[in-house]
C-alpha cells in the first residue's frame, strides 16, 4: 500500500459491451490492441473479474456502488432492462457513489463518457459526486434512428456538459475522440492533486462509429452502403462490420491516457484499470459461452487489465475472482477513506489480491438477469438455476470454461451446497435491499 503521503491517483476505463476475446492480449485476432496489450505486459490481466449485470444499466450502478443492482434497486430500468430516455428512475442520490467516497478524501472527481443511471437532474453525475461531467446520458442507440423506435418514441440525443445540455445529437463518429480529449484535459489540470477519472465509452455498443482517422482500412463497399445511410436511418448490419476500427479507436483512447500520464510525470502514482459493463453484442467472448444479456461466463465475465508501474508487478495473469464492485472498497482503502458503514456493501477490498498472493475474498458471486438471481459461483464451481430456483446447469469452470458439459447429475453434493449459497443470498438480498430514487413528471433532456 503507498504512503499516505502520496495518494494515488485511479482511472477506470469502462467500455460498452466489449466481449472477453475483444483484446489481443485475451486471444482476439479480429481486433488490433497495441497499446491495451501493452498495458498488460506492463501490469496485470485478470482472468476471473466479473460485473454485476450482463446489460448496461445495473452495471454500471453495481461499479458506482460497490453493490449488486438487486440490493439497490437497480437491476432494471422503470418498465424496461435499462433506463430509457426520460426514465422516472434513477440511481438514489442517497446511495455513496465511489466518487463520492474519494472525494470525501480530497480527490478531484471527473467523469467523461456514457452514465445510465438516470438522465433525470436529480440522477446525473454532478449528484453523484463527479466535480466535472461531460457526455452522454445513456447508450447512444437511445435515439429516433432505433429499430424499436416506433414503441419507444425516443428523442434526440443531449450531450451534456455538467448539469446542461450543450448539444443534441452530437456527431457518433467523433464520441470516441471527444471524451479521450476530455479525460486528457482533467489529467493535466489535476496532475498536482489525487484524482479519480471515470471513462466510460460509448462503444462498442451497437451501431459501431469511428472517427475518420481509424476508418482508412474500411472497405470501399462499406464505406458506400454508409454513405447512403438515408436522413433518420442507420444501418446497423453494415456498422457492425467497423468493430475492428471502433476498438482501435478506443485501443489509441487508452494510448493517449497512459501516454499522458507519462509525460506528466505521475505515471508511477495511477492505478489505470480497463474493462467493460457486459458481454458482446457483436464482438466474441471466446472461449467463453453466451452474450451480452446472458449470465452464461460471456455475458458477466470481462476481459481486465489493471496497471500501476512499481506497485503491481508486470506481467503477470491473476485468476482469482474479483468484481467492478470491489474498486470502491479497494480505492477508499488506497486512498485513506473511509467505506460506508451504515450499509451494506458487496465489494471487497481486493487490494491484497492483486497485489501479493491471497486468494480471492469472495466466498460465492452471484448472477443476475434483472432482479432474477440466475446462477452462483463458488471456487471451481458454477450452478445455474432456474427462476423458480431448481438447479439447471452445474459446470467445472476449471475444466470447463465454456460451459459446455452440464455436469449436475454427476455431482449432486456440490449441486446442493451451491444451492444453499443461493437460498442463503435470496433471503439476505431480500432483508437488506434499498430503493432507487423517483421523480414525478420526468421529461426527456433537451437543450
Amino acid at each position: 500500500m503507498p504512503a499516505e503521503s502520496a495518494k494515488p491517483n485511479f482511472i477506470v476505463i469502462f467500455t460498452d459491451d466489449q466481449g472477453y476475446a475483444d483484446l489481443g492480449c485475451f486471444g482476439g485476432k479480429h481486433v488490433s490492441t497495441p497499446r491495451i496489450d501493452q498495458m498488460a505486459a506492463e501490469g496485470i490481466k485478470l482472468t476471473s473479474f466479473y460485473v454485476a449485470a450482463p446489460v448496461c444499466t445495473p452495471s454500471r450502478a453495481a461499479l458506482m456502488t460497490g453493490c449488486y443492482p438487486k440490493r439497490i434497486d437497480m437491476a432494471t430500468g422503470s418498465n424496461f432492462g435499462v433506463l430509457l430516455a426520460g426514465d422516472t428512475k434513477g440511481l438514489n442520490p442517497d446511495e455513496i457513489t465511489i466518487a463520492e467516497v474519494l472525494k470525501s478524501a480530497g480527490y478531484k472527481t471527473g467523469m467523461f463518457g456514457k452514465w445510465h443511471l438516470g438522465d433525470q437532474p436529480d440522477f446525473l453525475p454532478t449528484r453523484q459526486g463527479f466535480d466535472e461531467y461531460f457526455g452522454i446520458p445513456y447508450s447512444h442507440d437511445i435515439h429516433p434512428f432505433h429499430p424499436a423506435q416506433q414503441r419507444h418514441n425516443f428523442p434526440a440525443l443531449p450531450l451534456l456538459e455538467g448539469d446542461d445540455v450543450i448539444e443534441m445529437d452530437p456527431d457518433a463518429n467523433l464520441l470516441t475522440r471527444r471524451v479521450t480529449e476530455r479525460a486528457v484535459s482533467f489529467i493535466k489540470d489535476n496532475k498536482n492533486q489525487p484524482f479519480f477519472l471515470y471513462v466510460p465509452h460509448p462503444i462498442p455498443h451497437r451501431p459501431l462509429y469511428a472517427s475518420e482517422p481509424f476508418m482508412q482500412d474500411v472497405s470501399p463497399a462499406i464505406k458506400a452502403k454508409l454513405a447512403n445511410e438515408s436522413e433518420g436511418i442507420v444501418d446497423y448490419k453494415t456498422r457492425d462490420k467497423l468493430f475492428r476500427q471502433a476498438i482501435s479507436e478506443i485501443d489509441w483512447s487508452v494510448g493517449q491516457i497512459l501516454d499522458t500520464l507519462n509525460s506528466e510525470g505521475i505515471d508511477d502514482n495511477t492505478l489505470v484499470i480497463f474493462t467493460s459493463d457486459n458481454g458482446p453484442a457483436v464482438g466474441k467472448a471466446n472461449p467463453l459461452r453466451g452474450k451480452k444479456g446472458q449470465t452464461y461466463e460471456g455475458g458477466m465475465r470481462e476481459a481486465t487489465v489493471i496497471r500501476w508501474p512499481g506497485k503491481l508487478a508486470a506481467g503477470m495473469v491473476n485468476d482469482q475472482l474479483m468484481t467492478t464492485m470491489d474498486l470502491l472498497p479497494t480505492f477508499a482503502k488506497l486512498a485513506g477513506a473511509e467505506v460506508p458503514g451504515d450499509r451494506i456493501i458487496d465489494g471487497k477490498d481486493i487490494w491484497p489480491v492483486l497485489s501479493g498472493n491471497e486468494e480471492t475474498p469472495h466466498e460465492a458471486f452471484f448472477y443476475h438477469k434483472g432482479n432474477q438471481l440466475a446462477a452462483v459461483r463458488c471456487g471451481e464451481w458454477k450452478l445455474h438455476a432456474n427462476p423458480d430456483g431448481k438447479p439447471t446447469e452445474l459446470y467445472n469452470l476449471t475444466m470447463d470454461i465454456g460451459e459446455k458439459t452440464n455436469v449436475l447429475k454427476e455431482n449432486p453434493k456440490i449441486a446442493r451446497r451451491l444451492k444453499r449459497h443461493l437460498d442463503a443470498f435470496a433471503t439476505e438480498i431480500g432483508q437488506n435491499s434499498r430503493p432507487a430514487a423517483f421523480v414525478d413528471n420526468p421529461k426527456p433532456l433537451s437543450k
